[in-house]
């Protein structure tokens, strides 16, 4: 087997909460096919790297990639994005993510964290709004970026919530351009991989 397809450690003095130590920790690289992270892959570019997955997992939800400082932050949005600016998703924080991990689409399997099915929804470039980094935005949990993706475009915000008072709850809102269209469903009218074009139940 592979040394590439095992499970990886984290580099010597890597805490597991740290960079992608969390995302190593949790998966096993000899069964499941999502990439360990262990090469660095190239940025985007000047711009960020932006990708959104729709995961069938125990319950279908989407999740959101925003390439900073060598990894992806990730949230999960149990409802998915919206172009509706009146629509305030949940976005729950979860471990980075790879940067190589912004192009994987297949099957997790079984006993795995996160058994399921994987799409690329979308994908595009991102760049955050104003003069302040997405690092010290992310600091002060309050996020303002315009995205270029092939279905979502424009300003959104990622804002830090108290809900359920857990800090890694926050809300990701369309901002009002005109680009945002009030009243629109954009995953159920392009639910399929920008990539592939399955839908999460063609993939095998």
């Amino acid at each position: 087997m592979s040394p590439a397809r095992r499970k990886a450690a984290p580099p010597p003095g890597e805490k597991p909460e740290s960079g992608l130590g969390r995302y190593r920790a949790k998966r096993d690289f000899a069964k499941t096919p999502e990439p360990a992270g262990e090469e660095a892959a190239v940025p985007a570019g000047p711009e960020g790297l932006y990708v959104i997955q729709k995961h069938h997992a125990g319950h279908l939800h989407y999740d959101l990639r925003l390439e900073s400082a060598g990894v992806l932050k990730s949230w999960a949005v149990p409802k998915g994005p919206s172009l509706d600016p009146a629509e305030k998703r949940l976005a729950v924080e979860v471990e980075d993510h790879p940067l190589d991990y912004a192009s994987f689409e297949g099957r997790i399997p079984e006993g795995e964290y996160g058994a399921g099915t994987v799409i690329v929804w979308d994908r595009g470039t991102f760049r955050p709004q104003g003069a302040a980094s997405l690092e010290a935005m992310l600091g002060k949990g309050a996020v303002k970026v315009e995205i270029a993706g092939e279905k979502l475009r424009g300003g959104f915000a990622l804002v830090r919530t108290r809900f359920g008072g857990k800090k890694t709850n926050w809300l990701l809102i369309k901002e009002k351009d005109t680009l945002a269209r009030p009243g629109s469903d954009i995953t159920a009218e392009a639910p399929r991989s920008v990539l592939s074009g399955r839908d999460v139940d063609e993939v095998r």
